[in-house]
């Protein structure tokens, strides 16, 4: 089973749930997955916390995916209480599954080395230059994050471990020849049909809207004709980025915090070194009496790669004769790491290496020394970190200015804008869920629409928008949320009902000409009546092509026999369709290099379904407690 595990956890599945990490990353930073204190428990499973922050900051993270995705269109979902409810609750489901799988990962003993950690660092695309690890890249995109390499290594052996077990029952999957092939008729199959389309617009000429229609309607959907509370604000904006044009560096300043600073600008040492790991199992003394013996014959003259690839416990290493490539220093194991840089010369062997996955012997292969950056090089860098310093003390300075001054003076934005020499800029008229980019946070959204601007009209204290933004805003038009008059939204329902009519009564004569079809009579005088006539679609296949979707749909739900083989459909756009099948034509032979692609599919499907039901299964069996608060 473990050895399955291990397999599973090199294919596919776990490369996707690498890319998940990979994921979360660019959209949380690594410091956010590492800290959870002081927040409240939104679940417990199994005795272990998943926290307000945890759920909150894993909500942010889809919702972001999913705008990212589908634009602004996805913000009218997100205003609908119920639907943002079953959201977080849909989040909050994932994250007790993912723990489940970390928890069953932890009690059937997987692990991942340190080099499979190694691997996939070097693989994540953030940490790239040009289709290259780059060291520096790394280091200052863990440090800009606040943490060490060490942290984001025991980070990457959560996730991975937890991916080793959903890696292996996504792989456990199967699927039968007969499955495929069954499949195969189905999604290759072709159907041959005839087709009348009608718009509904050739009804609406009959139609009569009366005032009860209008009324109903209205009184049937009062809800939707509720305008939403806006406002219309005035405000002065003070950025960082923007400071950054009234504040200079000189160049003493810069070659100053160069020499201050200079060891930041060091390339790390880096070494290349080669391993042999003998795995500790359940025997501890026979696994160090192998690795003594490999040490006595290496320190005899043996050949390290060939002793490396015959016995090594790391399969990957050991193909290259134990190769790990270049090391920096806290990338590995903490016993190892100091064992391989406590080797002073290229050829040096360690003596015996004792860590959490067994025995190792290390050897040095390459060394490449510290460098450090020139003041050249780096100038740039630092006249843009010192403009930036610069900028943030006057944005700190300015930002006193403003409070002060909208404060004293409440009732205009005017002296605020010339104390900082800022413009006063004016919003358009906006609703909660309509806010312009720049006034869209929830802290200027909640004093906005505060009763202390709109009632008393005063200047608001100043809001943060994010570390290098601030606002400082005010009412200047308010409309209260209330309910449209049957007289502003009259035109508007005459249009719908008039549409809906329309749709009815042409739904109401497709149904008439397939049930004269189906009776075998003649519906050329109806046809004409509304300059309607067949058209035939030959080899359409499930994917449809030029047939809209509707059609291709019901064309498949149709059989030959009987009264089945014709229906009515209606498109998205209310238009009605007679469809009738003619012809089924079954799937060409399946090809071997189809089939293997098709097989795989239905794999990966299966696959997915098997991980939810074992995930459904440990949950069964969980103590799962959800907070009623949620």
């Amino acid at each position: 089973m473990l050895e399955r595990i291990r397999e599973g956890s090199q294919g596919p599945w776990a490369m996707a749930i690498i890319a998940l990490i990979v994921l979360s990353f660019v959209f949380a930073g690594v410091g956010s997955y590492l800290t959870s204190s002081g927040t409240t428990a939104v679940a417990t499973v199994n005795g272990e916390e998943i926290s307000a922050q945890e759920l909150e900051r894993a909500y942010q993270n889809q919702r972001a995916q999913m705008e990212s995705q589908y634009g602004e269109s996805i913000a009218q979902l997100f205003s609908s209480e119920q639907y943002l409810a079953d959201f977080r609750r849909n989040v909050l489901d994932r994250l007790i599954a993912e723990k489940l799988i970390q928890q069953q990962a932890t009690d059937m003993g997987l692990r991942v080395s340190d080099q499979q950690i190694r691997e996939t660092i070097l693989q994540m695309p953030e940490f790239q230059f040009g289709g290259q690890f780059d060291n520096e890249r790394f280091q200052a995109i863990l440090r800009q994050n606040g943490f060490q390499v060490a942290d984001f290594r025991n980070y990457l052996r959560v996730q991975m471990t937890r991916s080793q077990l959903a890696a292996a029952l996504g792989n456990s999957a199967f699927v039968l020849d007969s499955e495929v092939e069954r499949a195969n008729a189905l999604q290759r199959q072709t159907r041959d049909a005839k087709y009348l389309l009608v718009s509904s617009d050739e009804f609406a000429g009959n139609v009569e809207v009366a005032e009860a229609d209008v009324e109903a309607f209205y009184n049937n959907n009062i809800a939707s004709f509720d305008t939403e509370e806006q406002v219309k604000l005035a405000y002065v904006k003070l950025s960082v980025e923007e400071l950054k044009d009234r504040v200079s560096v000189d160049e003493a300043a810069v070659r100053t915090y160069y020499e201050n600073n200079i060891a930041s600008y060091g390339k790390e040492e880096e070494r290349r070194v080669s391993h042999i790991l003998i795995e500790s199992g359940d025997d501890v003394d026979a696994a160090r009496e192998k690795v003594e013996s490999l040490k006595a014959q290496l320190d005899g003259g043996a050949d390290f790669a060939a002793l490396a690839e015959a016995n090594s416990d790391d399969t990957f290493s050991a193909e290259n004769g134990g190769d790990l490539d270049f090391i920096t220093p806290e990338m590995m194991d903490p016993a190892f790491d100091n064992a391989a840089f406590a080797l002073e010369n290229v050829g040096d062997v360690s003596d015996i290496v004792e860590t959490d996955f067994g025995f190792h012997i290390i050897k040095l292969t390459d060394l490449k020394a510290a460098e450090v950056k020139s003041f050249e090089e780096v100038s740039a860098e630092i006249r843009d970190i010192l403009l930036y310093d610069a900028a943030m003390e006057k944005y700190f300075e300015l930002q006193n200015t403003m409070a002060e001054i909208a404060f004293e003076v409440p009732d205009t934005l005017e002296d605020v804008a010339n104390a900082v020499n800022l413009p006063v800029q004016e919003s358009v008229l906006f609703s909660r869920n309509t806010a312009p980019t720049d006034l869209g946070s929830p802290a200027v959204l909640d004093v906005a629409f505060s009763s202390e601007l709109i009632e008393e009209g005063l200047n608001s204290d100043i809001v943060q928008l994010d570390d290098e933004n601030v606002v400082v805003v005010r009412v200047i038009e308010h409309q209260p949320q209330r309910t449209q008059s049957l007289d502003e939204v009259r035109e508007g329902i005459e249009a719908s009902v008039k549409a809906d009519k329309a749709r009815e009564a042409a739904q109401a004569w497709a149904q008439d000409i397939a049930q004269k079809v189906r009776a075998g009579e003649d519906v050329t005088a109806m046809l004409d009546e509304k300059s309607a006539t067949w058209e035939t679609a030959e080899a359409v296949a499930r994917s449809g092509g030029t047939l809209a979707r509707a059609l291709v749909d019901k064309l498949f739900t149709l059989a030959l026999e009987g009264d089945s083989k014709v229906d009515v459909a209606t498109t998205v756009n209310g238009d009605v369709a007679v469809v009738e099948l003619l012809a089924v034509n079954p799937a060409p032979v399946l090809e071997a290099e189809l089939g293997e692609s098709l097989k795989q599919r239905l794999a990966q499907v299966q696959g997915q379904r098997v991980y939810e039901q074992y995930v459904e299964a440990l949950r069964a069996k969980a103590d799962v407690t959800v907070s009623q608060s949620l």
